[in-house]
């Protein structure tokens, strides 16, 4: 385990960040851990919790899935995807905004359904499953907006200043949404156990992981036919997060989150993207060396 750690730090350097990272086999419990306590800034993986909540809901009966919610042109939380970038008003069910929040980190998306649940709800839900140290604090349009005050008139344009970027409130996780690399996998072994939600709809929660278009992230680390990667990815200036479960075809199955934080304010660093699925390859790979690694043939 010792040469698992090394390595992830030397792929970390060279990539220019500073990681976190959590590997957890979900079937022997066998695990890695580089960080994995440490408190990190969720960004969008936080969007999986609100996720399992919006389930817990539905499968007590407190809200139905297909039930149709507006969402007008005017107000929308700001982002590049989904009903956050489009531009005519839009009716549609619970579980396709699920959907849209979830397989292109949509924000208008997030929020409507935020809106429906409510944050205290995301927060009982994590604390039933026993993660302690996550917590929902804002919606992601407060989020985006303390982003904005605090980069100043200077705008988007600021970001590119490490003195702006070093005062955003956002990247504090004593004071934005926050979680660990350890609670994220215990989290996805729960969805992956039928432990979080009633069988239906953990395998719901499953399908619309496995949904997610952002190949560039932690599935660039297993470019193979017959591995699944699922997961759910996270950015604010200067960082890039993913949390997943990788399923080989022998039934291994592994729950791992890395959280980043590169040294250098630029929007588009490929390193900075990259080093997540190597990151990740590199502990599932230390995991399924593992002699009596158990396996479990196929996901509910």
């Amino acid at each position: 385990m010792t040469n698992t750690l090394g390595l992830l730090r030397e792929a970390f350097a060279a990539a220019g960040v500073t990681g976190r990272l959590h590997a957890l086999d979900i079937d022997s419990g066998a695990e890695v851990d580089a960080g994995a306590d440490q408190p990190v800034v969720t960004a969008s993986v936080h969007k999986l919790c609100l996720l399992v909540t919006l389930h817990e809901q539905a499968a007590a009966g407190v809200l139905d899935l297909t039930e149709q919610a507006e969402c007008p042109a005017e107000g929308r939380t700001p982002g590049p995807t989904g009903l956050a970038a489009m531009l005519d008003p839009v009716r549609m069910s619970l579980r396709d905004i699920a959907f849209l929040m979830m397989s292109v980190s949509d924000n208008t998306a997030a929020d409507l359904l935020l809106e429906r649940v409510g944050l205290d709800a995301v927060n009982a839900t994590t604390a039933r499953l026993g993660l302690e140290r996550t917590h929902a604090t804002h919606a992601f349009r407060e989020l985006l907006a303390t982003v904005k005050e605090d980069a100043g008139p200077g705008g988007a344009q600021a970001l590119a200043d490490p003195h702006v970027v070093a005062r955003l409130r956002a990247l504090d996780p004593a004071r934005t949404n926050r979680s660990t690399p350890r609670d994220m996998t215990r989290l996805l072994r729960a969805v992956w156990r039928d432990e979080a939600c009633a069988p239906e709809h953990g395998a719901a929660i499953r399908r619309v992981l496995g949904l997610q278009v952002w190949p560039h992230r932690m599935a660039s680390g297993f470019p193979f036919d017959d591995v699944h990667v699922a997961g759910k990815t996270g950015s604010l200036p200067t960082l890039r997060n993913e949390v997943g479960v990788i399923e080989y075809p022998d039934g291994g199955r592994y729950a791992v989150a890395v959280f980043t934080r590169a040294a250098g304010t630029a929007a588009i660093l490929p390193a900075a993207d990259a080093v997540i699925g190597t990151a990740a390859r590199i502990a599932v790979d230390a995991l399924r060396a593992q002699p009596a690694r158990a396996t479990h043939q196929g996901t509910g």
